[in-house]
């Protein structure tokens, strides 16, 4: 009796190859891509100027309509923008959203202490020429910006250049200088607020058409 045998080869496994796609697969980083949140930032910061403005100028009166719009779009808004810039490594947007956002998150607690709202004990010890310095601080990182703003284009840095000018206005109104500061402060909030539609325009419309639409003006400095 004869036995026939078939002999079957299992395929040679290479282990090191299986090891090391085991091993990528196992470590593959997935990479969650997020809008760009200039635009939203933009926005918080010409909505709170625009009402902001309104009551500078005398067009509204009181505050209590002002702090909503000052706490979530001026502050909340601007501070989310920045949190998505930290990711995406753009220093400007993630530190001038950051410290305009917790600017106006500042400016309704100081409104808030006015109005009495945190006691009479805070309310009965206010002194303006501390919030002077305090514009005083913002304009000097106002022009840490708009310094680069000569890399960006012309929209920015004119829309850099009038913060400046309202920090200073600001600073000269609580110190007590003139009503002419508070009136310039008025109206160069507005300005802010008006440029600042533009420029999110501009942002939003050319990024999703992907060509220019709105013109911004080229940098000072390539």
């Amino acid at each position: 009796m004869v036995f026939n045998f078939k002999l079957q080869y299992l395929p040679k496994i290479n282990h090191t190859k299986h090891l090391i796609t085991k091993y990528n697969m196992e470590n593959r980083k997935v990479k969650i891509e997020v809008a760009d949140p200039t635009t939203l930032g933009l926005f918080g910061l010409a909505m709170v100027t625009l009402v902001a403005s309104s009551q500078k100028m005398g067009l509204t009166e009181g505050l209590s309509f002002v702090i909503p719009w000052a706490l979530f779009l001026g502050g909340v808004a601007q501070i989310i923008a920045a949190l998505y810039d930290f990711k995406h490594n753009n220093l400007f947007g993630a530190t001038a959203f950051a410290a305009y956002g917790l600017f106006w998150v500042a400016v309704c607690m100081a409104w808030l202490t006015k109005m009495g709202v945190l006691g009479e004990t805070l309310q009965s010890t206010i002194d303006p020429k501390q919030l002077g310095f305090a514009f005083i601080g913002y304009f000097l990182l106002s022009v840490v910006l708009t310094i680069s703003t000569l890399k960006m284009n012309k929209v920015m840095f004119v829309l850099m250049s009038l913060i400046c000018l309202l920090f200073v206005a600001l600073a000269a109104d609580s110190f007590g200088l003139g009503e002419f500061w508070h009136e310039i402060a008025a109206y160069d909030e507005l300005a802010i607020s008006l440029l600042t539609f533009y420029a999110l325009a501009a942002k939003y419309l050319n990024d999703f058409f992907g060509k220019k639409i709105v013109p911004v003006g080229k940098a000072f400095i390539d």
